[in-house]
């Protein structure tokens, strides 16, 4: 039964998993990317677009959050639930002129991205 349980969760369960060694920030409106560009004038800014009803997503997420060290402190993490905030994944493809993916990690520095990857490739992403 657990396992069906695992797989079927809901998204208040799954938000209670994202409680990590990770101080994520959640991106929740549109005016907050307007933010994120100013402050990756003075420090790396990454976004992690997140679907949470996709497998793939699911686990990149927790290899992710698995693989982050001490040494990230200086780069700011925000989240984006892609089902809760679909606008604003609009509003950040439009912003940074980058075609959606999920999951798909973003690295900002002086207001444009200057990495970025999809799927597997976000763990092996240099940032």
């Amino acid at each position: 039964m657990s396992l069906f349980k695992n797989i079927f969760k809901s998204s208040s369960e799954e938000s209670k998993e994202q409680k990590s060694n990770i101080n994520w920030i959640p991106l929740t409106s549109v005016d907050q990317i307007t933010a994120i560009k100013e402050l990756s004038n003075k420090e790396t800014v990454l976004i992690f677009k997140h679907s949470t009803r996709c497998g793939t997503s699911r686990m990149v997420f927790k290899q992710f959050e698995k693989s982050y060290t001490l040494s990230h402190k200086k780069v700011q993490l925000y989240y984006l639930d892609l089902l809760n905030y679909r606008a604003v994944s609009d509003e950040v493809g439009y912003a940074f002129q980058i075609l959606h993916q999920s999951p798909q990690l973003l690295v900002i520095q002086n207001g444009v991205v200057v990495k970025h990857a999809s799927h597997y490739d976000i763990l092996e992403l240099d940032y």
